[in-house]
């Protein structure tokens, strides 16, 4: 169980809490994650080979050799998740051409870079994450899926869904959706099935699953509000809402609703203890309440 104090990269105090516009809706103008991202990137890759010479020609290929935010992006998840079939070449442009399309897609994965630095007490900067977090590289592949699969693409999200799968250990469907502000710390074992939405401003550790309850079609997987955290191997089944601001407890399965600012535990999840007054996404506090809570 780890806790950080550092930060968040939006800063949220106590309750009652503004909600913001959910799944990647920030006003832009007010606030443009990618500016000055790149260059900050870059300084820590140079600083990154002054320390461990061996690293100079990755480091090269994948951030010095590359203009801007985006062609960075396109360009190392064109290098993982190329194969035989389709090479880094046709992958990087197909890339490319959806973050041209949708800027959007570039600043939800700069505001997802900003929230795996801030939460995450083993990241004390942003080319970690970008290199070598497969938490963050796999959301930003689904991100590209989700993309395609808006436009009638579906075989090739599907492809793309299918590589992340088998390169980085986690599963995300190409049409749930999902904001920005999202930290996956680990990321093995994650499922996020077709109808499940995510909002802005969620942590979640490996081995969560939002998933349906059997073989029912339509909308079907959860629906997991902003800054909620679930914790390691957390179950969310069903049509349900997990409210904002909630906890789910590692290993818990939830089958009911989770009310906002609550905290569910165990097999299956039942709230205990006292309303949260901060969002436990930003505190990524995984303990349980004082002894004086009931199940």
């Amino acid at each position: 169980m780890r806790t950080t104090s550092r930060a968040p990269a939006f800063a949220i105090a106590g309750l009652p809490l503004s909600r913001p516009p959910a799944l990647c809706e920030r006003d832009a103008a007010a606030f443009d994650p990618v500016d000055g991202i790149w260059a900050t990137i870059r300084r820590e890759g140079i600083e990154l080979v002054e320390r461990e010479g061996i690293m100079a020609q990755p480091v090269t290929a994948a951030l010095l050799r590359h203009a801007s935010f985006a062609d960075g992006l396109a360009g190392r998840l064109a290098r993982k998740l190329a194969d035989a079939d389709l090479g880094e070449a046709p992958l990087a442009a197909l890339i490319g051409e959806a973050l041209a399309d949708d800027p959007g897609i570039v600043r939800a994965a700069a505001t997802d870079l900003a929230a795996v630095r801030d939460r995450d007490p083993a990241c004390t900067d942003l080319v970690t994450p970008f290199l070598f977090f497969k938490g963050f590289l796999s959301l930003q592949a689904y991100r590209v899926a989700h993309w395609l699969w808006k436009r009638d693409r579906e075989h090739l999200a599907r492809y793309l869904q299918s590589r992340s799968s088998e390169v980085f250990g986690v599963d995300i469907h190409p049409a749930a959706r999902i904001g920005c502000g999202i930290m996956i710390d680990h990321g093995t074992g994650l499922v996020i099935g077709e109808t499940a939405v995510v909002e802005d401003d969620v942590s979640m550790l490996h081995g969560v699953t939002l998933g349906g309850t059997g073989k029912e079609c339509g909308d079907r997987h959860p629906k997991i509000r902003r800054g909620v955290l679930l914790g390691a191997g957390a179950k969310v089944l069903g049509n349900i809402e997990v409210g904002e601001g909630a906890k789910v407890g590692a290993g818990s399965i939830v089958l009911d609703p989770v009310a906002p600012h609550t905290t569910v535990v165990g097999v299956p999840a039942k709230p205990v203890g006292a309303k949260l007054t901060s969002l436990p996404a930003f505190t990524m506090d995984q303990t349980l309440p004082p002894p004086e809570y009931t199940i």
